[in-house]
C-alpha cells in the first residue's frame, strides 16, 4: 500500500471490524466500552469488532465508535474515517473540572475551543493554528441540551498528553494561568485532525472529577457514580443532536477547507 487513501481503507476495517460499507454517515466518537454497549442495546443492533482495537455499532445512520484514550489514539480515528468521509463527527468524551468555583462532577461543558497542549496536533498543523470545532454542530449540541432542560458550560478545554499529573503543582499552577473551564487528552487532537482532513467535527464534554482539588481527584468509586448517574444523559444528547442534523439535512461545514 503506497497512498493514505489505500492504508485508511484496510485499516478502518481492520482497526474497528466493520467493513466500510457499514459505517453510518454520522460519527459518534468516544473512549469508552460502555457507551457502545449502551447504544447498541437501545438501537438493538450488534456490537462489532469486540475483539478489535476500537469496538463499534451502527444504528440509524450513526455509527458509534470507542477508540481508546489519548491523543494518538484521537488522531488515528480521524485520520481512519477519512475512508469513509463521514457528513459530522461528534465526540462524547470525559473531562476534569478545572474550576472549583464553577463547575462541578455532572456538569456538561460545550468547548468553543481546545488549546493544544498535547503535541499530536503539531503533526497536522502548526501549533498557530487553533483548534476549532464545527459551529454548526456545537449549535446543534446547545440546541439538544436545552431541549433535554440541561445547561452547559461553555469555553475552552486543556489537551494533555500527561496522565498523572494531578500531584504536581507547579503544572496545576500553569493550568490555572490558562483559565481554562477543562482538562482533556483528546478534544484539541479530534478538533485539528479534523480540520486537516476535512472532516467536520465537535465535541461534548462530562465532567467526571475536579483533579485540582485532591478530593476530586478521580476514583474507581467516583467514576462508577458518573457512570450511573450523568452517562446515559451525555450519550443521548449526543446521539440526539446528530439526529437532528439529519432529520434536518443541514450541513456543518461551516468553513472552507
Amino acid at each position: 500500500m503506497k497512498t493514505k487513501e489505500e492504508i485508511v481503507n484496510n485499516w478502518l476495517p481492520r482497526y474497528t471490524g466493520m467493513g466500510l460499507a457499514d459505517f453510518g454517515e454520522y460519527i459518534l466518537l468516544c473512549n469508552f466500552t460502555h457507551y457502545v454497549e449502551l447504544f447498541a442495546d437501545w438501537n438493538k443492533v450488534p456490537i462489532i469488532g469486540k475483539d478489535r482495537s476500537m469496538m463499534c455499532a451502527t444504528a440509524g445512520g450513526i455509527t458509534i465508535i470507542n477508540f481508546g484514550m489519548g491523543s494518538p489514539n484521537a488522531g488515528t480515528i480521524v485520520d481512519l474515517l477519512t475512508a469513509i468521509k463521514p457528513k459530522a463527527a461528534l465526540f462524547l468524551g470525559k473531562c476534569g473540572g478545572l474550576r472549583p468555583d464553577k463547575n462541578q462532577v455532572g456538569d456538561l461543558i460545550l468547548p468553543i475551543a481546545a488549546i493544544r497542549g498535547e503535541g499530536t496536533s503539531n503533526d497536522y498543523l502548526p501549533p498557530e493554528v487553533p483548534a476549532l470545532p464545527a459551529f454548526a454542530l456545537q449549535k446543534a449540541i446547545s440546541t439538544t441540551i436545552r431541549e433535554f432542560e440541561k445547561d452547559y458550560w461553555t469555553g475552552t478545554v486543556y489537551t494533555t498528553n500527561k496522565r498523572v499529573w494531578e500531584h504536581r503543582e507547579d503544572f496545576k499552577e500553569y493550568l490555572r494561568s490558562l483559565r481554562a473551564l477543562a482538562i482533556d487528552m483528546e478534544t484539541a487532537t479530534i478538533f485539528v485532525a479534523a480540520f486537516k482532513n476535512q472532516i467536520p467535527a465537535g465535541a461534548l464534554l462530562l465532567v467526571s472529577d475536579m483533579p485540582m482539588v485532591p478530593d476530586g481527584v478521580k476514583t474507581d468509586a467516583s467514576d462508577k457514580v458518573v457512570t450511573e448517574q450523568y452517562v446515559q444523559t451525555h450519550l443521548k444528547i449526543g446521539v440526539r443532536s446528530l439526529q437532528q442534523l439529519i432529520n434536518n439535512g443541514e450541513t456543518v461545514k461551516h468553513l472552507r477547507f
